[in-house]
């Protein structure tokens, strides 16, 4: 195995040799402790609303400490994909069946299956419970950029509680328009858009659910003028409060914005 890799390894050696349990094991818990990495920043977000605080803010001091840095902390409204989800669960079943019970793996999930249900709680908390008949744009349905794939993605569960409350959607993503089509047919409540542009028309509010590059420069005030309510659901933390308030734009973010409770 040296020799084979020999061309891949000059600066530094890249090979590590353990028992197969070990590597097994490795395999779960690296990518279970990303996925903690993400719930632990989503679990501070929803408790910097209830402060007052600007998660922002936090975040970039959290990551300033080089013991932690920068990569997988920034909140959101959940991760998906076939590999977080589908390992944290594995390895909590293979714990339990070998008579341990991960307390913080059962939190880890526990978390993101809530913090899924965030932009309908922000919607709710605009609108209050009824939001029968009222349109929303959303942008992005994978469950995250660069790729088609919507297993256990966010906007999968916001749009089919958006339904069951009697709202539409109207939305749009570079590559997951055909995987939508797959998972939802023909779907009375859903309009597919070709541009993010499109799902604006008569829009109530917006609603981001991936943190596509082009989501990330609007025309905010195209946004004011065409959306109803004036009111932005960012589930990624796209934009700056401030410069969305300029626009006189509602912005619901996770730990910014409107999400977070005011001083009295």
């Amino acid at each position: 195995m040296h020799e084979l890799y020999a061309p891949f390894n000059r600066n530094h050696d890249r090979l590590i040799f353990m028992d197969i349990r070990s590597a097994e094991l490795t395999k779960y818990a690296a990518n279970a402790m990303l996925a903690t990495k993400i719930s632990f920043m989503n679990e501070i977000a929803n408790i910097a609303e209830h402060l007052g605080a600007d998660m922002e803010h936090v975040r970039q001091g959290i990551g300033s400490d080089t013991r932690f840095g920068y990569q997988f902390i920034y909140p959101g409204c959940g991760y998906g994909g076939s590999c977080f989800p589908k390992d944290v669960q594995a390895l909590l079943r293979t714990a339990h069946e070998n008579g341990y019970q991960s307390e913080v793996l059962a939190a880890v999930e526990a978390v993101n299956k809530r913090q899924k249900r965030r932009l309908v709680d922000l919607i709710t908390r605009h609108y209050g419970d009824d939001i029968q008949g009222k349109t929303f744009a959303l942008w992005g349905l994978a469950f995250k950029p660069r790729t088609d794939d919507m297993r256990e993605a966010p906007s999968r569960v916001m749009m089919e509680t958006l339904w069951e409350a009697g709202a539409n959607v109207q939305a749009h993503d570079p590559e997951a328009m055909d995987e939508t089509r797959r998972i939802y047919g023909e779907h009375g409540s859903l309009k597919l858009c070709e541009t993010k542009e499109e799902t604006l028309e008569g829009a109530h509010g917006l609603v981001i659910c991936t943190e596509w590059q082009h989501f990330r420069a609007p025309d905010f005030d195209l946004l004011a003028d065409k959306l109803k309510d004036r009111v932005i659901f960012d589930g990624r933390n796209l934009y700056e409060p401030d410069l969305v308030k300029k626009h006189e734009l509602a912005y619901y973010a996770i730990g910014r914005g409107d999400s977070v409770k005011k001083e009295n």
